[in-house]
């Protein structure tokens, strides 16, 4: 019995993913056998927000509390212990089947207005194998007759090999990062990562690096993709890309959780289409009119 819900396995080639109804999640990823994200079983009410989808906000919205177009809101306090809002909205929504067929899924859910979020905007999102790998579509659409403040990402724990993340090395292409408060991770302005000590420009191990900070500043290649590669000693390792024009923010976090849970188990890697607290900074936050849509995509590949 899966406790997330119908699940959707989807293969190609050597690719094997499997996505959950609850959260419109991604539970399992694996290519020729080896994990590239860390999965967790069917019958495992989902740790934490591992896979999930953050959405229409990732990360934190602070005290709970925004305003928009003159009106204040007040969030649920999903983050007691630091008493913020955290990851949006669907993480524990059950998403209805679309389409779907051997290699893809479609999955979409409509948010219910409520107090603290009072508008109507459907989440779909498309995860389809090739041989690149697993790539995620986001669609958000509004349904609403006024505007809607809107964020989105996701929250996959990539996994380079066996081990811990002390066992790997991360490249990121970033050149700032938001400095937060050390209590209760309030956002206290960008700063450079040298200063920060968190460059991972050319790339750098993990060991005793403990990070949970948010990107931006994001080169990329030719392409016009950032690529942020996660490997382990041997070379074998993930890679995740994305447009940073559209996503121009990402998370990174070692996982370092309390006993008894698994620590540093998993690199998650959150492409973010804006940073925390972004409902009430108003930093690259998305204005859903009317009747619009926005897309966003990032693809996970083993390396």
């Amino acid at each position: 019995m899966s406790r997330g819900g119908e699940e959707h396995r989807l293969t190609h080639g050597g690719y094997v993913a499997v996505v959950t109804e609850v959260g419109g999640g991604l539970r399992l990823l694996t290519h020729d056998g080896r994990d590239l994200v860390r999965p967790y079983a069917a019958d495992e009410v989902r740790p934490r927000f591992r896979g999930s989808l953050l959405a229409p906000w990732p990360n934190r919205v602070v005290d709970a509390r925004y305003t928009f177009e003159g009106a204040e809101h007040q969030l649920d306090v999903s983050e007691p212990e630091r008493g913020h809002a955290l990851h949006g909205l669907v993480c524990w929504s059950r998403f209805e089947t679309v389409d779907r067929d051997t290699s893809s899924v479609t999955v979409r859910h409509r948010i219910v207005p409520r107090t603290g979020y009072p508008f109507d905007v459907e989440i779909s999102a498309r995860y389809a194998l090739d041989e690149h790998g697993l790539t995620c579509t986001v669609e958000a659409r509004n349904r609403d007759s006024g505007r809607a403040p809107y964020g989105v990402a996701s929250h996959p724990y990539l996994v380079a090999g066996d081990g811990t993340v002390d066992h790997w090395s991360l490249e990121l292409p970033a050149s700032t990062v938001l400095d937060v408060t050390e209590d209760r991770l309030i956002p206290r302005g960008v700063v450079d990562v040298a200063d920060a000590g968190l460059d991972f420009r050319g790339g750098r191990p993990l060991a005793g690096l403990e990070v949970d900070h948010a990107f931006t500043g994001l080169a990329a290649d030719p392409d016009g993709l950032v690529r942020a590669t996660v490997r382990s000693e041997d070379g074998s390792g993930v890679q995740c890309t994305w447009d940073p024009v559209a996503l121009p923010w990402v998370q990174v976090h070692t996982a370092d959780v309390p006993a008894p849970e698994p620590s540093r188990a998993g690199l998650a890697l959150e492409p973010m289409s804006c940073p925390p607290d972004a409902f009430n900074s108003g930093v690259d936050l998305r204005i859903l009119s009317p009747g619009a849509t926005m897309r966003d995509e990032w693809t996970i590949s083993a390396l």
